[in-house]
Formats: C-alpha cells, structure tokens, sequence
C-alpha cells in the first residue's frame, strides 16, 4: 500500500511539472508566431485552447511560382506556445473562392464550428498586389469533431433566409458569439456597414439586428455583465464596449503594442483576437494574437506577403506585455 501511494505521488507530481511546462511566457524570444516572406504571409488569426493545446486558425497566402497568388485557412498546434505543428490547410485551392480570415471557434451540441470567408480575386498575380475580395466575398462555417478535420464549408444566410446570396452584399470577417443572457441564441458578427449582426438560435436560420460603427476583424468577449469588442481601424486594435449589442462606447486608447521597433508590423499592425484566459492556472492572462505587415503598407504591397502572426498578453486589457518588451 505504502509503496503504491509513493507510485501515486510521484505520478502526480509529473503530471503536475508537465501541465505547470506547458506554457511559459518567459520562454518565448520573439512576439512573432510564424513570420511571413516575399512569397507568404500570415494573417487574421483565430484561436482556441482547448484540453491544454492552443489550436491557431489563420489566413494562409502564398504566391506561386507562375506569380499566381492563392489563399487558404490553415491552422498549427502547440502545447507552450514556442514549438507549433506545420501549418496545414484546411480548405480548398481555388481564386474563386479563396477561403479565409477565420474569426473563431464554438461549441455548438457535439461538434466545434469555426466561421471563415470567401475572399474571391480570380485569375489574381502577383504583379497586381494588393488586390481585394470582390463583391461576391461571403460568410461560412465549418463543422468538426476534433478541431483539425473540417466538413466542406456551408453558407451562412446572415440577412436572412428570404435574402439570395447574389443580393447579401459583401461581406467578410466574421465572428461567432453566444448570447450572455439568452442561452442557445448565437450571434454572428461581420463586417458590413461598419460591423453588422445577426442572431440564429441554429446557427442556420438568421435574422439581421443591426449594424455599428466599427473597424474590421472584431471579436467579442463577454465580461461580466457587458460585452468588450476588439476591431481593427486602419492601424492598430480598439476596444468598444456595450451592455445591449446596439450602443457601443470606445474605451481606452488604440493598441499598437511595440510597432514603433517592429519593421515586420510597420506597415500596419491589425486583426487582434483575445482570448481570456485570467483563470487558467499557469496563465492568468489576456492573450491577443495579431498580425503584422511591413515593412511596406498594405496599399504598397505587403499584403498577400511578409505579414506575421504575432502575440502579447495582458492582465487587464490596459497594460500590454510582449516577448523582448
């Protein structure tokens, strides 16, 4: 018996030294994930820790060697946030539909779901950059058992089932939030005159409630009894909050975090997504993962190339911290 409790003990223990490794912020050299070159970039990171492994969903580009440039939704795992699986893609090859910008990860019953767009630029070159989603760029999700096999993505009618696709009008970067006050409701934001919503109690019939003013690339959090909305202006990542989804205030001033030393993220730093971790034992943080392109602007050319995923952290949302800081 004695010498089964000793078993038990130092069993214990490792599992203890294991989970209390497993992220370290100390450890990390660089505020930069995965770093774009003249041929890639990385961009509009979604996140998800789950059973203690960060899952990181994000825009893959990559220029051909025929000067042809396509993009994906891949996604790389890490237990402590240095060492990350190859990237993997998750959707198709193809300009006329160009899968990406995943905005995040729900448990909807027995599956995860994981919203993304279209972002159609047909017969796209290199020699054209940067060029944008056309108007026939749309919202979807993805529906999956174990986070990295994905079901062909499905069409989300925001504007309601009556409306056709061909009349929904551009939209792109969307956002998947469960209602604070009413369970089993689901709200789905997007950018589209500012950022629009809608709600679906199925995630497959949907109402439109609305639109605000706001930067691109939202994400929403709820903390306590409002919600805190993270988007992306031109430059940098606001925050606004709301207790009803309608009237939003701006708080704080605009992240930028350590731009001013970073060539990687000079020519725009963008795209923040939060992730609220304050009661995760070992972390007890904020983590936002960004991206960042430079040293050029977007307009002069780093978009579909040298853009990379990046990540700070904070214990208040006021106060940033980074690797190197």
């Amino acid at each position: 018996m004695k010498q089964f409790s000793l078993l038990l003990c130092a069993l214990l223990l490792t599992l203890l030294r294991v989970h209390g490794q497993r992220v370290k912020l100390a450890a990390l050299t660089s505020p930069i994930l995965f770093q774009g070159n003249a041929q890639t970039a990385y961009r509009d990171p979604a996140v998800l820790y789950q059973d203690g492994t960060f899952y990181l969903y994000f825009t893959l580009s990559e220029v051909e060697a025929d000067h042809k440039v396509y993009m994906y939704t891949a996604y790389a795992k890490s237990k402590d946030l240095v060492q990350w699986s190859k990237p993997k893609k998750i959707t198709v090859k193809d300009q006329n539909l160009d899968f990406s910008s995943p905005g995040n990860i729900i448990r909807y019953k027995n599956e995860w779901v994981l919203c993304l767009q279209t972002y159609p630029r047909p017969d796209y070159t290199a020699e054209q950059m940067p060029r944008y989603g056309n108007k026939d760029s749309r919202l979807y999700i993805m529906r999956s058992k174990n986070l990295e096999e994905w079901s062909k993505p499905e069409l989300l009618h925001v504007k309601g089932p009556d409306v056709k696709q061909t009349d929904m009008g551009r939209m792109i970067d969307p956002y998947l939030l469960p209602d604070k006050d009413e369970p089993g409701k689901y709200w789905c934001f997007y950018k589209q005159n500012g950022v629009s919503r809608s709600y679906s109690r199925d995630l497959v019939t949907w109402t439109f409630a609305g639109s605000a003013e706001s930067g691109e690339n939202v994400c929403v959090l709820t903390q306590g009894n409002q919600y805190l909305l993270f988007h992306s202006p031109p430059n940098g990542i606001g925050i606004k909050t709301s207790t009803d989804l309608k009237t939003w205030h701006d708080r704080g001033t605009l992240i930028t975090l350590g731009q001013e030393k970073w060539d990687w993220a000079k020519g725009r730093l963008s795209a923040g997504t939060v992730l609220d971790l304050t009661q995760v034992p070992g972390i007890n943080r904020y983590l936002m993962f960004f991206h960042g392109s430079g040293p050029l602007t977007e307009k002069e050319g780093d978009f579909d190339k040298n853009a990379s995923l990046g990540i700070a952290w904070s214990t208040d949302l006021c106060t940033w911290e980074w690797p190197g800081k």
